[in-house]
């Protein structure tokens, strides 16, 4: 198994309860990260490995080591001849590694279907040359990839049944030292190192303008401990340090105790939503990633939870839309305590119930099927 970025190994994670409940002896092995270390995987190298932000420097940067070590990863592969190879998301990393290990008669999946219909459609072919099966987590990408003769199962998303369908909001303020009357917002600038360094300082000038409209408010970061000094260095820089509480991980409580998050686009877009949060979305890369990802984007919302209810639901600011100013003004408008927001915020909720129950199935026991008919295959 190949899981890249800290939204992968979750992913990985859960899909590997699954397996482990049908192949209780399940040996599994390759590049993964915390949560998958937790189901018994050997880790041969790191899923931080392969956390690369945009197509530019930092790409290039890491180009010939992240190729080292699919080469290496590639060699030992082929060497141990295991059953299968899984690689979950990181498409630029495992289709080309999946093509060369089909090739090489060794039966390949791929869970997460690339995004597609989104952006890149090019991939549908590199799909079937390289991927036997494709695990989906959206239930519109089956009868997509069918239309390419690529074989595909819905499978649900994992998030969906791990997150509860109603957040227990009193126990996570509980648990973070909030009052049930706190006015809480959640900052949430990436997973990613690049992800901070673009989006942090914007996150915290946001922060103190929205502070200086609500004295009372309280802000919640959750942080992964090798990001903490970049973000409490971004913090005293905005004069915020003070009046953020940084937390260790905890995302999902974070999620469940807010009122609001201010949230980099991503996967955690997803969680917020089927947290049932309001969020305002904001993302940030170099100028010459933002011009490529800008000419082949398909679709007017880059925030899943805006694409999978196929409108502006919530509001997206990007690149040089992602002023300070636009974020507070924005994070404002969901705290507003008049009957068109109370209205607004009663659709938001319903729109996302809907999402939730769509995506809901048991997702570790419908991939672990699906993975048993392509070994029997």
């Amino acid at each position: 198994m190949v899981a890249g970025e800290a939204s992968g190994d979750l992913l990985a994670g859960l899909l590997l309860d699954g397996m482990l409940a049908q192949w209780p002896r399940l040996h599994t092995f390759g590049i993964g990260g915390p949560q998958m270390a937790l189901r018994g995987f050997d880790a041969w190298w790191s899923h931080e490995k392969l956390a690369v932000h945009g197509f530019s420097w930092e790409l290039m940067r890491r180009y010939r080591e992240i190729i080292g070590i699919r080469s290496s990863l590639k060699t030992r592969l082929l060497q141990s001849k295991p059953q299968v190879f899984i690689g979950v998301d990181a498409p630029d990393f495992n289709l080309d590694l999946e093509a060369e290990l089909k090739n090489a008669g060794i039966k390949t999946v791929h869970f997460v279907c690339p995004s597609v219909w989104a952006w890149r459609p090019k991939r549908l072919e590199k799909i079937k040359r390289s991927v036997d099966h494709v695990l989906c987590i959206f239930p519109f990408e089956p009868a997509l990839l069918a239309r390419h003769g690529i074989h595909a199962t819905y499978v649900g998303h994992p998030l969906a049944s791990h997150i509860p369908m109603q957040p227990d909001r009193a126990m996570a303020r509980a648990a973070l030292g909030f009052s049930a009357d706190d006015c809480v917002v959640a900052l949430l600038p990436g997973s990613r190192r690049s992800e901070v360094q673009h989006l942090a300082l914007r996150f915290f000038m946001a922060a103190a303008l929205v502070l200086r409209a609500k004295p009372a408010i309280k802000f919640v970061i959750p942080v992964a401990p090798l990001l903490r000094i970049e973000i409490e260095k971004a913090a005293q820089a905005c004069g915020m340090l003070e009046h953020v509480l940084l937390v260790d991980g905890q995302s999902h409580t974070v999620l469940a105790a807010c009122d609001v998050t201010l949230i980099a686009s991503g996967t955690a877009t997803l969680e917020a939503a089927l947290f049932k949060r309001p969020m305002v979305i904001a993302y940030h890369m170099s100028w010459l990633s933002w011009q490529i990802m800008r000419r082949k984007r398909l679709q007017p919302w880059v925030g899943l939870p805006n694409i999978l209810c196929g409108e502006f639901v919530v509001p997206e600011y990007l690149q040089d839309a992602a002023t300070p100013q636009a974020l507070a003004s924005a994070v404002l408008g969901w705290l507003q305590a008049e009957p068109a927001t109370t209205k607004r915020l009663r659709a938001l909720n319903q729109k996302f119930t809907a999402m939730h129950t769509e995506l809901r199935r048991d997702t570790a026991q419908l991939a672990a099927h699906a993975i048993q008919q392509v070994l029997q295959s």
